[in-house]
């Protein structure tokens, strides 16, 4: 009867059999074997048996934005032989924008962690870790041969020896075993020949010791003062080149180039004209190749304006009055808010085939991080008021900082916003963050005496404060007329503080 019994059926099936207290699974079990058996030397044989185990569960290297093509391991949140439930947070992916946290699917113990926390380089689908269900044997896991660990980050190795460089003698057609050699400016080269002269009769006075045309002259004058006669050497018969002996590589001129580049070593002081590698993040990697694609593949035209920020100015003063802290770079986001509902032409992105209106107003605001800029999104902007804008910004500000934004939070936007203002910088130029068509960039509020008329019609210098930004958009969907018609209406929206209600 034992004999009879089929092996393959499922698992879980047996799990079920098994796995539940009662006499009732019992039972089932001694009615399928035909044998009475303790429940408990049952369940030792059942976990003895390798090919009644499930595959585990394969924790695999996700994809957390559209951009991302690596991640980095910062940190397993759970150990193995811990139990995780679905939803439970595993382990801390750096994506190429910020660190997200990876949670587990399934219900299960982590079997067996693949990647240690701090592992960087990680491609995208690499397995990091294995899931079992509970029950089964998490110590003995074996890792699937399908997938395998991903190739261990190479350390830096000590720098080789680099061998001899092996200097080749050009052969010349003329040239006497003994005589010195000189570099030849062409004009002495011409001068030389037409008066059968050899530049070994004289001195080069030229930097880096060429014979230069004065040099040749002068060799001239002396022929013809006959203080040196005519001398033309004649062609020596070629010979095999060999390697230099230290003879001659010491007979060089005393500023030798070097062949090859000087290696530093790890862990000892920089030699001269080495240099130390710094180490790049995902995020920088990824800012560098968007930028570089930007600048080469977008057409990138300019448009710039003063604005007077007096009315606002005096706006955020009443607004501290009532304890409401709000920063000018805020009313700056809500103009160009107001400004892209006024004329949804500028509201666009190019999709690689065409302009593409977008439904929604999304400010994507630079913050300057450790790890690179980042730009988190103020999510319906036109919207929002002051002081919500002002909260989002500060919240999301810190988050991009501690490197907790989420990728819906930077992920999107339909017009970004660079202010260096705080940094003194009184105008620059930004690039445009595809599929984005404008970027606007602020520089910092400054004093300006302007020549104004009062009511009566007399001149009298008055104090302003104006703030530059200069947009940069895209010419295949902003044109240059468009660009200058939103920076009016920006400049009309921003000087009039009231519009922005």
């Amino acid at each position: 009867m034992a004999a009879s019994w089929r092996l393959g059926c499922d698992p879980r099936l047996l799990r079920y059999l098994v796995g539940f207290p009662g006499c009732r699974s019992v039972g089932l079990v001694k009615v399928a074997l035909g044998w009475s058996v303790s429940r408990g030397a049952y369940w030792r044989w059942f976990h003895s048996t390798q090919w009644l185990r499930g595959d585990p569960i394969k924790i695999l290297m996700p994809s957390l934005s559209p951009t991302m093509e690596e991640g980095n391991v910062v940190k397993w949140l759970k150990k193995e032989g811990e139990a995780v439930s679905a939803g439970d947070a595993l382990c801390e992916i750096e994506t190429d924008k910020a660190v997200v946290t990876l949670d587990a699917s399934d219900d299960g113990i982590l079997a067996k962690i693949v990647v240690e926390e701090g592992s960087k380089n990680i491609r995208l689908g690499s397995l990091i870790g294995l899931i079992v269900e509970e029950g089964e044997d998490w110590k003995h896991v074996e890792i699937p041969k399908d997938v395998g660990p991903p190739p261990p980050v190479s350390k830096p190795s000590e720098p080789r020896p680099s061998p001899e460089p092996q200097i080749s003698i050009p052969v010349k057609k003329e040239h006497i075993p003994g005589t010195l050699r000189f570099r030849l400016s062409p004009a002495a080269r011409n001068i030389l020949e037409k008066h059968s002269l050899d530049a070994s009769q004289g001195t080069a006075t030229g930097p880096r010791g060429i014979f230069t045309k004065e040099d040749a002259l002068r060799l001239v004058q002396l022929k013809q003062t006959g203080k040196i006669t005519e001398s033309r050497p004649t062609p020596a018969p070629a010979a095999t080149p060999t390697a230099p002996s230290p003879l001659q590589t010491t007979a060089g001129p005393s500023y030798p180039r070097p062949m090859i580049p000087p290696v530093s070593t790890p862990g000892q002081p920089n030699a001269v004209g080495t240099f130390t590698e710094i180490p790049a993040s995902n995020i920088r990697r990824v800012i560098a190749k968007r930028l570089t694609e930007s600048k080469s593949t977008v057409p990138h035209a300019y448009a710039t304006a003063d604005c007077d920020l007096g009315a606002v100015l005096k706006v955020r003063q009443d607004l501290v009055k009532d304890d409401i802290k709000v920063s000018v770079n805020d009313f700056i986001i809500k103009a160009a808010a107001v400004t892209l509902k006024q004329m949804p032409d500028v509201n666009v992105s190019w999709d690689g085939e065409g302009p593409k209106q977008l439904p929604f107003i999304d400010i994507s605001v630079a913050v300057a991080t450790d790890k690179g800029l980042l730009t988190p999104i103020i999510k319906d902007a036109a919207a929002k008021g002051i002081q919500e804008i002002a909260d989002s910004v500060k919240a999301l500000s810190k988050k991009a900082r501690d490197g907790k934004l989420l990728p819906e939070e930077y992920q999107g936007g339909s017009f970004s916003i660079s202010n260096l203002g705080m940094f003194g910088i009184d105008e620059f130029t930004a690039v445009i963050n595809p599929p984005q068509a404008c970027i606007l960039a602020v520089g910092r509020f400054r004093p300006v005496l302007k020549l104004t008329e009062d009511e009566e019609g007399n001149a009298k210098l008055q104090q302003h404060q104006l703030i530059t930004v200069t947009m940069s958009s895209d010419s295949r969907v902003v044109d240059d007329e468009l660009a200058t018609r939103f920076l009016k209406s920006f400049k009309a929206n921003l000087e009039n503080p009231i519009r922005l209600a």
